[in-house]
């Protein structure tokens, strides 16, 4: 069950135990005037900074960095890291970082597969939100206010503390950070029914690029649009969202049905991708994973390793048991599913069990942030319009309530035309393995990625943007890259709107001070409009 726990993850996760204060060290005259800005303007309380002469730096820096492709020496660090305890504090570290040139980089829970939230090839700063966690859930208004620092399991557990009856329609991982998943989209078991977190989100607080703390009536409408789905870092630093709650049933039925990959079940999955999407009711939400394991065998009386491929589907309805067998038994009876393999339950105790937990875990598993093994994965995304004969990754179908809403309702773009996602990973152990060996399997994934192009969206061919991915290109180091440029991923993450989160980052950020290796870029001027092809010249 751990596996399954780390395959549903697939990220990483911030300790939630205090960090000590920063001892002293020797600063430099650059770092004494940094200092002195963010002591100068942090007039409520202290705000904790750690240098790499701190003998807790490394630490704390790693302790989220579970992809240990980015855990390298030469790997680029922040020249501070800062833990704020309150959001005015984080409006401090804009301000300070503005003023002396340092790029600012956030991390809510880690949840970032290329490590744009921790790493970067200019001088930078580590806004680490750990601490900025609260949750304030209103059942009579159906909504709550949740600071970017929590996690899905954080958010989900609190819900149910006062009802048993709402829930939230995110992701299944319970260490993924709010700031990141909404912001990003942020799909789940309930998509089919509700659409992703990022459709439910009414209000939300940022800090701008002037450190102005903004909520959606004095953001505007076109940068609230932005960080739904836009990918918040682009933008500003999120501080908390207010979300809309949603009605769940009293009763949830779970099942997670392995199978050995053999032909039958190929089979399976093929007629899968035929009735997931399209042919069962909103409420039944059927993902797929195919892995590998490791299955020994005696070989001339010596024990030897072969991996094998294994699949299972996740299943989760929002109702009884003998529904779902039902619907199973008329749209796949080839999965051959009993009534045994289904489990009553309520939509709290699902996230326990999609979280990878035992079916005996407390709830109070949810809040905890940390994960138990680290490793070094690489991974990439695909949209599935038409079916295809063999399937060999994690499927998660689209359809239902996903279809009714607007491409460009929200920055999210991914509805309607969609039959599933493709997430491929690839993972290994980076202590254990040379350069050389990392880079084969890295290669060997991109190598899956070009096989499966002609099965998949194309112009463009379209990528979920929490599933961050180097190869669809990015902006040169230190540079601000055209909307040329730009559009080569801007268009495979956001399709559409791409064009429209351009004119928004325009506005609100013009001189780029929020930027990674694959964010929005500003127009800066109408001269770069004009040779853009973007402004029609009467």
């Amino acid at each position: 069950m751990e596996s399954w726990r780390l395959l549903v993850c697939m990220v990483v996760v911030l300790s939630s135990r205090s960090i000590a204060s920063s001892s002293t060290f020797s600063a430099t005259p650059f770092e004494d005037d940094f200092l002195e800005c963010l002591h100068f303007n942090s007039h409520d309380s202290k705000l904790e900074v750690y240098t790499p002469n701190n003998s807790s730096y490394s630490s704390i820096l790693q302790f989220s960095m579970y992809n240990l492709r980015f855990i390298s020496p030469t790997t680029p660090k922040p020249q501070y890291i800062v833990v704020p305890s309150h959001e005015s504090q984080v409006r401090t570290v804009v301000v300070c970082s503005r003023k002396h040139g340092l790029q600012v980089k956030v991390r809510s829970g880690g949840h970032d597969f290329e490590g744009l939230s921790y790493t970067s090839h200019a001088a930078f700063i580590l806004i680490d939100l750990v601490n900025l966690r609260a949750i304030d859930v209103d059942v009579q208004d159906n909504s709550a206010w949740v600071q970017a620092g929590a996690t899905l399991g954080e958010v989900y557990y609190r819900i149910a503390e006062k009802s048993r009856l709402h829930g939230f329609p995110a992701g299944f991982c319970p260490t993924v950070g709010v700031g990141g998943h909404f912001s990003g989209g942020g799909y789940g078991g309930m998509m089919r029914k509700y659409g992703v977190a990022a459709d439910h989100i009414v209000d939300a607080r940022i800090v701008n690029a002037n450190g102005e703390i903004l909520n959606r009536e004095t953001m505007g409408e076109d940068l609230f649009w932005a960080i739904r789905g836009g990918g918040a870092a682009s933008f500003g630093v999120i501080l908390a969202f207010k979300i809309k709650l949603v009605q769940v049933p009293p009763i949830v039925t779970v099942s997670l049905v392995d199978r050995t990959l053999d032909q039958h079940v190929m089979q399976v999955i093929h007629k899968w991708q035929h009735i997931a999407s399209y042919q069962v009711p909103e409420e039944l939400f059927i993902q797929v994973h195919v892995y590998t394991v490791a299955n020994n065998y005696d070989n001339n009386n010596t024990t030897s390793t072969r991996r094998g491929l294994q699949t299972q589907f996740q299943i989760m309805h929002l109702g009884p048991r003998e529904e779902l067998m039902h619907l199973m038994e008329e749209k796949l009876p080839e999965l051959e599913i009993k009534r045994e393999d289904c489990r009553e339950t309520s939509w709290i105790e699902s996230a326990v069990v999609f979280g990878g937990f035992p079916n005996t875990a407390p709830l109070d598993v949810l809040l905890d942030r940390t994960m138990q093994e680290k490793f070094a994965f690489k991974a990439k995304s695909d949209f599935v319009t038409t079916s295809i004969s063999n399937v060999r990754v994690s499927l998660s179908p689209w359809g239902g309530n996903m279809n009714e809403i607007p491409d460009d309702e929200i920055a999210f773009p991914h509805r309607a035309g969609n039959m599933y996602l493709f997430e491929y990973m690839i993972s290994w152990n980076e202590k254990e393995e040379s350069a050389r060996a990392s880079q084969m399997h890295i290669n060997w994934i991109r190598e899956l990625y070009n096989y499966m192009s002609p099965y998949v969206s194309m112009n463009p061919r379209a990528a979920y943007l929490s599933v961050t991915d180097l190869d669809l290109g990015h902006k040169k180091a230190n540079e601000t890259p055209t909307y040329s440029e730009a559009r080569i991923w801007g268009e495979k993450y956001f399709k559409g709107n791409f064009k429209k989160l351009v004119e928004v980052k325009s506005e609100v950020d013009p001189h780029n001070f929020f930027t990674n290796e694959q964010s929005i870029p500003p127009i800066l001027t109408f001269k770069s409009m004009r040779n853009e092809g973007l402004v029609v010249i009467p």
